[in-house]
């Protein structure tokens, strides 16, 4: 029996991609392509199959939840987009397209809704679950409130999500089971593998390696100015009943001090204007200014959230390094996926870092 078994692990092919679609499997497939992005929400994926004997399997259409797995690892769950199958004299082929569970958020609109003192959990439920999507794991250390979210009639979801997120520092993405994650990126994982590019060949293990960087979306200094509603969310200052008739009822407390921000912006209980929060970037050796309008924020937290968010993006798009290696997996047989931390080291262009 043990022989058995450890034949029957041998026949297991690690890098055969099939898709799963109604308990079936399919996985003789003439060409495939699988994109996954951890910045890009939606990530797609795209099957072509030839029909020798002519006939389409049953249970491919529309709207199928399906799988798409590498050997016996799930690397992507979702629906089937479309299907199209052709016949000609030749041959008759089946093309399939889909995507992993954010299409619904980026496709569908978001339900109407408008709240008061909304936590994240909150919007999760009033916008997520309600569009089928079950699995979420929120990874924050505090959940911050927002005074007010109101969406519009024909938002998409996932701009709601991601506008609630961002108040916080925080990205949401799927795994490849069909879980939403709601956190950052973890900096204190390993690294899963490490890249080898030397001039002398000895170890090398990458195929080619692209070092690109640019300056279109870089900025030295990101304005982020906002407005705030009126809201009692301030709990500094207590509120009383004024004799007005008594001139010791109109002098001002101690207590109650207000801050040179206050001066400046107002007070949350009246609505605050001129919020403003500045970021810099010192990679950036020449002045490039950029101002962004926040049409709302409950407090100077919150703008300053979100001009570091913007920041960091900022940076982000500003530079890439694309690797091309041999499979779909790690010299360890760890399969390949969004969000992992690998260790580069490429003589040819002087790095040895650890990147996402």
């Amino acid at each position: 029996m043990a022989t058995q078994n450890k034949l029957a692990a041998q026949d297991i092919d690690l890098d055969k991609v099939s898709v799963i679609v109604g308990g079936k499997v399919h996985s003789d497939w003439s060409a495939y392509g699988i994109d996954s992005d951890f910045l890009i929400p939606a990530d797609a994926w795209s099957m072509r199959l030839g029909l020798p004997a002519g006939i389409f399997p049953e249970g491919v259409a529309r709207g199928v939840p399906v799988q798409v797995r590498v050997g016996p690892d799930v690397v992507m769950s979702g629906r089937i987009d479309r299907v199209s199958r052709t016949v000609s004299r030749d041959q008759v082929s089946l093309s399939v397209t889909g995507r992993d569970g954010a299409a619904i958020l980026v496709d569908c609109a978001s339900p109407l809704l408008t709240s008061r003192q909304a936590s994240l959990e909150e919007v999760i439920a009033q916008v997520v679950r309600p569009l089928g999507i079950k699995n979420i794991e929120l990874h924050a250390e505090s959940s911050i409130r927002n005074d007010k979210i109101t969406t519009e009639p024909g938002e998409r979801a996932w701009d709601i999500l991601l506008r609630a997120c961002a108040g916080r520092g925080l990205w949401p993405w799927f795994r490849p089971d069909g879980t939403l994650v709601i956190g950052g990126p973890d900096y204190t994982a390993a690294p899963v593998a490490t890249l080898v590019m030397r001039r002398s060949g000895e170890g090398n293990n990458l195929l080619s390696l692209t070092d690109e960087s640019s300056m279109e979306r870089s900025f030295s200094r990101l304005t982020v100015l906002a407005q705030g509603h009126a809201h009692s969310t301030n709990n500094k200052k207590e509120l009383g009943i004024i004799d007005v008739s008594s001139s010791d009822s109109l002098a001002v407390s101690g207590d109650t001090d207000t801050t040179e921000t206050e001066l400046d912006t107002g007070l949350p209980e009246t609505g605050q204007h001129g919020l403003q929060f500045v970021v810099e970037d010192p990679t950036v050796t020449y002045y490039r200014p950029q101002v962004v309008v926040m049409h709302d924020a409950d407090d100077l937290e919150q703008v300053r959230y979100r001009a570091r968010k913007m920041m960091a993006d900022a940076r982000l798009e500003g530079y890439s390094l694309i690797a091309r290696v041999q499979g779909h997996r790690t010299s360890d047989g760890v399969l390949w996926e969004p969000g992992q931390r690998i260790h580069v080291i490429s003589e040819p262009h002087g790095i040895d870092a650890i990147y996402f």
